[in-house]
């Protein structure tokens, strides 16, 4: 294992490792131990009771942070000609389609969401090796393929993220900056564990929240108490 810097020692020695920590406690714990000369991501890793091979205990959504991800998001607008202004006037960076399309082919995926309409997923199809692995894959799911594509781009920009479930059982997902107050970060991380509690499914047996952790890009993870929640 890499040496630790003192920096990180520092950091590491102000966790108690005997004690989980509230919503609010975690955010400011986090706060105060990362030290990086960028504003690193605050993010969140949820382990829960479920068999995600199984279709029945799936969990996928999305939610909508109060305060935003602190991240400019780039989105993509996979539309025809009708509905190109629609989707630069409500913010997406690119707008366009078979230029575009062509683009993703030559292996280009430099955007954050792609949204795009019924009509012309039949077009992305043979694109999902090139989408699928970098989660860009558009889905009605998440509200990223549909005809109001005004809202979705705004939805999107505004701090709408998706998140699922993985292979071993647990939802990734950033929670903000950590340039937010910790009040911001709290209420972001509150949101996301409330959709998840709702989002339970039937088949999910025993524990459902197993346990939550908070750690930012640089800093060692935080243990939290779902039941403060």
């Amino acid at each position: 294992m890499a040496k630790l810097t003192k920096k990180q020692k520092e950091a590491h020695a102000k966790i108690d490792r005997d004690k989980i920590y509230s919503v609010d406690e975690a955010a400011a714990l986090i706060k105060e131990i990362t030290n990086t000369k960028f504003d690193a991501s605050v993010d969140l890793a949820v382990r829960l009771g479920v068999d995600p091979r199984k279709a029945n205990q799936m969990v996928r959504g999305v939610v909508t942070l109060p305060h935003g991800t602190g991240k400019d998001v780039k989105v993509l607008a996979l539309v025809t000609p009708d509905k190109e202004a629609e989707a630069t006037e409500a913010g997406a960076d690119y707008v366009g389609l078979d230029e575009y399309l062509d683009k993703i082919k030559g292996g280009w995926t430099d955007v954050d969401v792609i949204i795009t309409m019924p009509s012309v997923m039949g077009k992305l199809g043979p694109l999902g090796r090139v989408l699928g692995p970098r989660g860009l894959m558009p889905n009605p799911k998440t509200g990223t393929v549909t005809m109001d594509v005004a809202k979705a781009v705004s939805d999107v920009k505004a701090g709408k993220i998706d998140f699922k479930v993985d292979k071993t059982g647990i939802v990734h997902a950033a929670v903000g900056k950590v340039s937010f107050s910790a009040d911001k970060i709290a209420d972001n991380a509150k949101e996301l564990l409330d959709t998840l509690i709702k989002m339970k499914p039937a088949a999910s047996k025993g524990i459902y929240m197993r346990s939550v952790f908070m750690s930012s890009t640089m800093s060692p993870s935080v243990q939290l108490d779902p039941k403060t929640v």
